[in-house]
């Protein structure tokens, strides 16, 4: 029979790799409390109008890449391609509009994106992500940039660079717009035919192509601060003067625009050298506009996106070691029947009140269960057997050196959590 397989670009997590994945969602979820973030569980699925809506119709996530299908009542869904507009609307459906501001939040969720698999990009993916909703200042900004600063630090990625732009408000981005389009169509003859398609419909993202010929003809085009109006230019020079005030470094990058319709004035980027072609490890921006595009109050907000497996190849690229999971405190090797009776008693008692402990349920002979137990990296074995059973003591074999003298020492069987 034929073997079935995991779908391309999906990925099975398992031991020792899985250990690294937790300490990373352990890792952001104590830096985001830190920060006074509350998590949020959204669907894996959500309307395809939520996205159509929300991201935008002239993306390349709506266009090219969602899973959609029609469910039994002709409805139509789409798989999760992003996080914050599942958010959005949680939080206007759910009446949390009317919290106290600001609204923090986070979530660590599966989404699903149908490209090219490669080094840091899957078709299914997990992202960690934050949403700060209900101010309009510049600080809610400093603060989620330094929450992903933060986050980065406290995993060890190191050439980390922050690269931030303003990309205009509706008030003043036609204007570039205008001009960004004047300049394109000139140099269109040096466009791929993707960004060619993109200047018709999302001119902004010819200027973050990875394409060498578009990279060159962006280099040359007209810069979003150039024509910003007056209160987009206030919000960014405030924000670059927090982030000197606390010695952040960064630079101002032109072709930092991000690939959602959503963004507004703030956009930035957490790059990341020698991990590939997908260099940025995180993403965000503000989205101003946002809430109100799908139904709720006027809401200004700003967030980021971090994807897990792009933040695994930066640490390994640092040279970062993830801890090792903690071993058993104790294994009990048991001969006999009535022996594994009372390795499985105390085993359960010791978890019971937190210690890890495991026993044999196999069946293995005296010889195989000390091979196991060193092969999980045991601290310590318990032997009962008959005459341990008769005495109620037994022997303690440290397989670390850390009892002392010698490498065991006999205990009542009745007390081995005490001892422990």
């Amino acid at each position: 029979m034929e073997q079935i397989r995991k779908p391309r670009g999906t990925m099975d997590i398992t031991a020792p790799d899985i250990y690294k994945w937790r300490y990373v969602e352990d890792t952001v979820r104590k830096t985001a409390d830190r920060f006074g973030f509350e998590e949020i569980r959204t669907p894996t699925f959500e309307e395809l109008s939520l996205f159509q809506r929300g991201v935008g119709d002239t993306t390349d996530v709506v266009q090219k890449e969602m899973y959609t299908f029609e469910d039994r009542e002709g409805k139509l869904f789409a798989l999760k391609p992003e996080g914050t507009a599942s958010v959005v609307r949680a939080l206007i459906e759910n009446g949390k509009c009317g919290d106290a501001f600001p609204i923090r939040l986070y979530y660590i969720t599966n989404c699903f994106r149908y490209e090219k698999p490669q080094a840091g990009r899957s078709r299914e993916f997990v992202q960690f992500g934050t949403e700060l909703f209900g101010s309009s200042d510049a600080g809610a900004d400093f603060t989620v940039i330094s929450l992903a600063s933060s986050v980065l630090s406290e995993l060890g990625i190191k050439n980390v660079s922050l690269h931030i732009n303003s990309i205009g408000c509706p008030s003043c981005r036609p204007k570039y717009r205008e001009a960004l389009v004047s300049y394109l169509e000139k140099n269109s003859a040096f466009l791929c035919q993707t960004c060619r398609e993109r200047l018709k419909t999302n001119p902004l993202r010819v200027l973050d192509c990875k394409c060498e010929e578009c990279r060159k003809v962006a280099a040359g085009a007209p810069k979003t601060v150039d024509y910003q109006c007056e209160e987009c230019s206030a919000h960014l020079e405030k924000l670059t003067s927090m982030l000197d005030s606390c010695k952040t470094d960064y630079v101002i990058d032109p072709h930092i625009v991000r690939g959602l319709d959503y963004y507004t004035k703030t956009v930035f980027e957490f790059i990341a050298e020698g991990i590939g072609a997908q260099s940025t490890v995180c993403g965000g921006g503000r989205y101003d506009g946002l809430v109100k595009e799908l139904g709720g109050p006027s809401l200004p907000a700003c967030g980021f996106g971090m994807g897990i497996t792009r933040l695994l190849l930066a640490m390994e690229q640092s040279g970062v070691e993830v801890p090792s999971p903690s071993r058993a405190a104790l294994y009990v090797a048991s001969m006999g029947a009535a022996a594994q009776l009372k390795a499985l008693s105390i085993v359960s008692g010791l978890r019971q009140v937190g210690v890890k402990a495991e026993c044999d349920v196999v069946g293995r002979s005296l010889k195989a269960q000390m091979k196991y137990a060193d092969k999980i990296g045991a601290a310590k074995v318990l032997i009962i057997g008959d005459s341990e059973l008769e005495s109620g003591r037994a022997v303690l074999k440290d397989m670390t050196g850390s009892i002392g003298e010698g490498s065991q020492v006999e205990i009542e069987t009745d007390r081995v959590a005490e001892y422990l």
